[in-house]
């Protein structure tokens, strides 16, 4: 799909109306594609849609949630604002769950939701809401356009906002007398991404103060990586033979496959890795903002002042300083920053090789299995994908103790090999497997689902089996809310009560969708089961799901519910 100048001097040499305006610019900014659910209240846009079908995929969803965390994981592949279209009222409220996740996961992303015209506004018209309001606590921007001739400008500025210093959701209301009217108005061309980059005598303090370091850890996260900013922080890594963490649910930052990697840091976390964060006397954190997930509490990096040296690089300045005191805070994007790693070069052999070993060979021995109970082991299960999938395609999650095994067992490999909301939103799993495979139509794209966590968005199957997208699902069926009856049994120990449900047959449920659909009760069933699923999603273009029955007790890798309980009532006694 290719952008025609002549059409774009045609369409600004003519009135137009503000759904053709704003569908133009979203064009000319290289959308290529958006998520929806349509409404009245944006029907201009909608018809603008005809006049780009050439290079703007509409994606018709099931409900708005699930259309903003398809735009959302969007944002997070690409970094480019991933782009929705809502109607008011329910529309927006529904959308609010993936702009929420856009905020705290740092993700560029345009949320348009239409608007009671101006000249009903502030009578408590039909679904009338103040978006400034309800969107202005978690957002970068938002804003009303009450003029039609100003559309250009601000969908331009909301791109600008979106993917500039530390990224995330803008929020645009669109009064439906501003769509229906008319201007003779030029779009605006896109302007290139800044990007910000550390001072040369910040770089050479950094690896002063490396140098000096007796157990140094770098720590990767937040968004916006490019392939060659990887690449670069990685051969840093190496060059220096520093042990590399991701921060919480920042799994793609870094290849896991390299001997260099030692874990993944925060809730959960194996306890040689949290002794050697602890322990560290140099933290090199970049691109994360390193918060509650990722610091355990703020209890290995204490806030605000941490026992560790810290250098700090993030792209955006309010945040250096805001939580976490730093010894060096460079304000630079982590592309910046990435591309100037190369001047880099140690001037003595590493002091810390054993220790990073030693590292590295903890992790590796987290990839074994635990023991767990029941026929079926989860365990066994993510090793076993981890296994089959060799670095391959994307795995997704959305929130809840079933995403603690893929987390520890899969070994990630590096950029849109995982997709995971760092603010633990439910629902998020499908509809962030179906952007990815919308975008990686070759690659596997896996979703590990808790039975709760999928029925929040499983009528997003319908986006799969209208678009032929190969997405594969594995269903936690254990009939509750597993993480809430952990935290209920450590808290209140045996008065569980209000946390259990019963389910659908989700093996059946999927042949209403044309899928495949497969039960798995023991260990030896689900390698077969697994790769047949893969088989079918890629040669039919449909999705398929594996149903996981287990036993409930086994709560989390090497956790029980019942020694969670045993544990809090023998401290009451």
């Amino acid at each position: 799909m290719s952008h025609s100048s002549d059409h774009c001097q045609n369409d600004n040499a003519r009135q137009r109306n503000g759904g053709q305006i704003l569908m133009q610019q979203l064009r000319d900014q290289g959308v290529r594609r958006l998520f929806m659910v349509a409404g009245e209240s944006y029907l201009p846009c909608i018809d603008a849609l005809n006049e780009h079908t050439d290079s703007i995929q509409a994606i018709t969803c099931r409900q708005e949630s699930g259309a903003a965390y398809m735009a959302e994981a969007y944002g997070k592949m690409t970094g480019e604002p991933g782009i929705c279209f809502v109607t008011r009222g329910p529309g927006a409220t529904n959308a609010s769950v993936g702009v929420h996740t856009a905020f705290q996961d740092s993700t560029p992303m345009i949320l348009f939701i239409g608007q009671v015209g101006n000249d009903f506004v502030e009578r408590e018209a039909f679904q009338e809401i103040d978006y400034r309001r309800m969107f202005g606590e978690m957002s970068k921007w938002v804003a009303q356009i009450d003029s039609t001739d100003r559309i250009p400008e601000y969908v331009a500025r909301a791109w600008k906002i979106a993917t500039s210093g530390r990224p995330g959701p803008v929020v645009l209301a669109l009064p439906e007398d501003v769509l229906w009217g008319t201007a003779e108005v030029a779009n605006i061309a896109p302007s290139p991404r800044l990007e910000s980059y550390p001072g040369a005598a910040q770089m050479q303090d950094l690896q002063r103060r490396l140098e000096a370091a007796e157990r140094p850890f770098l720590l990767i996260g937040g968004s916006g990586w490019s392939a060659d900013a990887m690449a670069d922080m990685q051969a840093f890594a190496q060059r220096f033979d520093l042990p590399v963490g991701v921060s919480w649910r920042r799994l793609e930052c870094y290849d896991q496959r390299d001997s260099q990697f030692v874990g993944h840091v925060g809730w959960a976390m194996h306890e040689e890795l949290r002794q050697q964060l602890s322990n560290s006397d140099l933290v090199i954190a970049v691109g994360t903002r390193m918060g509650e997930p990722t610091s355990e509490g703020y209890t290995w990096l204490a806030s605000p002042q941490p026992r560790q040296s810290l250098i700090h690089i993030y792209p955006d300045p309010e945040e250096l300083g805001r939580v976490y005191r730093a010894d060096l805070a460079i304000n630079a994007s982590v592309n910046g920053f990435a591309s100037m790693l190369a001047d880099l070069v140690p001037e003595q052999a590493s002091r810390w090789s054993a220790q990073r070993k030693q590292a590295r060979q903890a992790y590796l021995d987290t990839l074994e299995p635990l023991p767990a109970p029941g026929a079926l082991s989860l365990d066994r299960v993510s090793h076993t994908v981890n296994q089959v999938l060799e670095g391959r395609g994307c795995i997704t999650v959305g929130a809840g103790n079933y995403a603690l095994y893929p987390h520890r067992y899969v070994q990630f490999a590096g950029a849109t090999s995982s997709l995971a909301s760092t603010v633990g939103t439910m629902g998020y799993g499908l509809p962030a497997a179906i952007s990815y495979k919308f975008e990686h139509p070759d690659q596997p794209a896996v979703c590990f689902a808790g039975d709760g966590c999928f029925q929040m968005n499983m009528q997003e199957l319908g986006v799969a089996l209208q678009y032929r997208l190969g997405v594969v699902v594995l269903v936690f069926n254990n009939g509750m809310w597993g993480t809430i009856r952990a935290h209920q049994e450590r808290d209140f120990p045996g008065r569980e009560i209000a946390l259990t449900f019963q389910n659908p047959e989700f093996a059946r449920l999927i042949e209403a969708y044309g899928g495949q659909g497969t039960v798995v009760t023991e260990d030896a069933q689900f390698e077969s089961a697994f790769r047949k699923a893969l088989d079918f999603a890629n040669e039919h273009q449909l999705p398929a799901i594996i149903e996981l029955r287990y036993d409930s007790n086994g709560i989390a890798p090497g956790a029980l519910l019942s020694e969670i309980r045993d544990k809090a009532l023998a401290a009451q006694a």
